[in-house]
């Protein structure tokens, strides 16, 4: 028999999925996932930006071509309706994400539901990871 905390879970889960339905985001993957041309434009993308960084990381220098080149594929990819709708959907995702982490978090820190200012303030001290965004 599931304990409480398993149901309770299961329940958020099950929100979860619902507002990934209800808010498009899993259309928007599935429709990105769908379209061979808008994968591909992303997967390179992602190929040449790990690229850069790896050269960047090795002390090289990056020539403004390499970088202007990038920039370019970039904003092609961002004017591509179903590629910008999945990048959008990937952040509603990781907010969601994030939201959940952060509020289980610090319900255990208080011991108690935390409150909106509880949410906010703790980003103030680094210790809930915003600084990362």
């Amino acid at each position: 028999m599931p304990t409480k905390i398993e149901t309770k879970t299961n329940e958020l889960c099950e929100a979860i999925l619902e507002q990934l339905q209800t808010g498009g985001i899993r259309q928007r993957i599935d429709t990105f996932l769908a379209d061979a041309s808008a994968r591909g434009a992303y997967e390179s993308l992602m190929s040449k930006g790990q690229a850069l960084q790896e050269k960047q990381h090795s002390g090289e220098t990056l020539e403004p071509a390499e970088i202007s080149a990038f920039e370019k594929d970039r904003d092609a990819l961002l004017k591509n309706p179903v590629a910008s709708g999945f990048l959008d959907a990937q952040e509603e995702m990781h907010d969601l994400q994030h939201s959940v982490q952060k509020t289980v978090a610090k319900t255990i820190e208080l011991g108690r539901i935390p409150s909106a200012e509880d949410l906010e303030s703790s980003c103030g001290h680094g210790g809930c990871g915003c600084h990362d965004h």
